[in-house]
């Protein structure tokens, strides 16, 4: 498989393909690497930290699977500082680390799912799509998204990463989620996690549901 380098930006949180993910880049390091993504016109990488802090200090050490993100939109606020929202792309794993320049770059290469039959996957995402419907529909009463029917996707792999990104799960939970190489292992690991948090939020009043994001 083909490897290439990916300059990486460590964060407390995972990204998912397809997924929208709002930053501050503020830090000298992470100003410069932005920058020379801009001029390039290429994404970098999205890992989260295994140790370490995300801000100051010694470069943090990441987990081994991260998510490429695209920047799509760019607000300069001067002195090298801007708002630009990423959308996630392809998932990748880091082979080695290169902490020569101010930033981590990895030598990754890409993790696309293994294949599996069709039939197999399709049972599971119908079996999934109820439960992830009726959990979104909670966060839409509750103002914490605007959602319709027609914003879930129908292609499988999209629909997998939108469901693993809505639920709330501690992030290490949701890396090892994103690290995982099958989908119908997702899809029931999925399956009883939404189950579960559906089954508790129809028993809470609505005064009493906390609060909710995609993230």
């Amino acid at each position: 498989m083909m490897t290439y380098q990916l300059p990486l930006f460590p964060l407390n949180t995972v990204l998912f393909p397809g997924m929208p993910l709002p930053l501050h880049v503020f830090e000298e390091r992470y100003k410069e690497m932005v920058q020379v993504c801009l001029d390039e016109k290429r994404p970098f990488g999205v890992v989260l930290i295994r140790s370490g802090v995300a801000e100051g200090g010694p470069l943090a050490n990441p987990y081994d699977v991260g998510c490429v993100a695209e920047i799509v939109e760019v607000q300069h606020l001067g002195n090298g500082r801007s708002f630009i929202m990423v959308i996630g792309r392809e998932r990748f794993r880091i082979l080695s680390l290169d902490n020569q320049q101010p930033y981590l770059v990895g030598q990754v290469e890409a993790l696309p799912f293994q294949p599996e039959p069709q039939e197999q996957i399709e049972h599971l995402s119908n079996l999934l799509t109820p439960w992830l419907l009726e959990y979104l529909q909670f966060l839409a009463e509750m103002g914490q998204v605007e959602f319709d029917m027609s914003q879930v996707p129908t292609d499988i792999e999209e629909f997998v990463f939108l469901a693993s990104a809505a639920i709330q799960l501690p992030q290490e939970e949701k890396q090892a989620i994103l690290e995982n190489e099958k989908a119908s292992i997702i899809l029931r690991e999925l399956i009883k996690v939404y189950r579960e948090e559906v089954s508790l939020l129809r028993l809470k009043p609505k005064s009493d549901q906390g609060i909710f994001s995609l993230n």
